[in-house]
């Protein structure tokens, strides 16, 4: 039998009953844009990230854009974030006007190296991007203490690891600003794009949400050039049904990942967590040096895989006159060439863990 990646329809049936009736409770109210829903959804991803407040949006590369124009960044300036990311990490700095400035990631988590965070600042620099990688957070408090050093905000894109915590802290609560993306791929996904951005300041809270509406306080007086990107009624209903679970299907996830560091080969390294940090596993990526190899006999057995960021960012052709050659990112590279990751999600079982990596092995053969 098939095992799949990712199981959105095996969520939805958790929840069908549930779902379709808050669905069906927006439609008949007539509010389907920035209702009760969205302002409840809101507030309950405030209070479950700790943070004075939420803005819902349209998507989370809207979020990563609205959150750097709350903070000011715009022609001229830079921003420092990582190659190893979505592209949408980047294209959110280049959509405030601003020019991403690439460093690399550390060779065990992936996420950003603080260390080289210190070596790509300039006068210019305007802001610091860590990207909470496939459900792990960056070192936070190693970026913030770079940050504050330098006077520099951070926004924090965690839009892989709603629920991750460090040190006791949530995602998303972990700089100035954070940004969740609510693809229907995510852990706590929706049925069509969301995104949300949250902060600790009511000020910058007061700031994005203008800004998701024309840059309008009052619908009346325009005062920035804004977005017209806000979170609908429909995709908040549903978001506030899985937000009372996400934490049990994160454990799930992580009972999931505990089964394949048992039962893969040896020879494979499995994700890094570091002492004090939780890993919400929204992919669990795997890597070797034979990745395709592995790849092939996953898919002869029909256990789907996927590389993920295997052209990492420096490398795409919208960035080639940042000037970037072969060998400038070496754990970006390393990490573009040997990952894979194998099927994920909260309804697997032992059994089918156990499948995966007997796969995986026979591509190791």
């Amino acid at each position: 039998m098939a095992v799949g990646l990712m199981d959105i329809k095996g969520q939805y049936a958790e929840l069908q009953d549930r779902i379709e009736a808050a669905v069906l409770e927006v439609l008949r109210s007539g509010r389907v844009i920035l209702g009760p829903n969205v302002k409840g959804f809101e507030e309950e991803s405030a209070a479950y990230m700790g943070t004075v407040g939420a803005v819902g949006v349209a998507n989370g590369t809207d979020g990563l854009t609205i959150a750097l124009r709350a903070l000011g960044v715009g022609h001229g300036d830079e921003v420092i974030t990582v190659p190893f990311t979505f592209y949408a990490t980047a294209e959110a700095i280049a959509q405030a006007g601003a020019k991403p400035v690439f460093v690399d990631i550390l060779p065990d988590t992936l996420c950003i190296d603080p260390a080289a965070i210190k070596r790509a600042l300039t006068p210019r620099t305007k802001a610091i991007m860590p990207v909470d990688l496939f459900g792990l957070p960056a070192d936070a408090d190693a970026v913030r203490a770079v940050a504050e050093a330098h006077g520099l905000p951070v926004v924090e894109d965690a839009c892989q690891a709603w629920g991750a915590t460090y040190n006791g802290r949530r995602a998303g609560s972990l700089g100035d600003m954070g940004v969740f993306s609510f693809f229907p791929t995510k852990n706590l996904g929706g049925y069509g794009d969301g995104g949300l951005v949250t902060s600790h300041s009511a000020v910058l809270v007061q700031r994005a949400r203008e800004l998701r509406f024309h840059g309008s306080k009052d619908k009346k007086t325009f005062t920035d050039i804004g977005f017209n990107s806000r979170l609908d009624e429909v995709q908040a209903a549903i978001l506030r049904i899985e937000l009372e679970v996400i934490d049990e299907w994160n454990a799930r996830r992580a009972r999931v990942a505990a089964w394949y560091d048992e039962h893969l080969p040896r020879e494979v390294l499995r994700p890094c967590v570091p002492d004090g940090l939780t890993h919400v596993y929204h992919l669990y990526v795997m890597r070797h040096p034979q990745r395709d190899a592995i790849a092939a006999a996953c898919k002869e057995r029909k256990v789907d895989c996927a590389a993920y960021y295997t052209t990492p960012l420096q490398r795409q052709p919208v960035f080639a006159a940042l000037g970037h050659k072969v060998g400038d990112f070496p754990a970006t590279d390393a990490a573009a060439e040997q990952n894979l990751a194998i099927p994920m999600h909260p309804n697997l079982s032992e059994a089918q863990v156990q499948e995966v990596a007997a796969a995986v092995a026979a591509g190791l053969a």
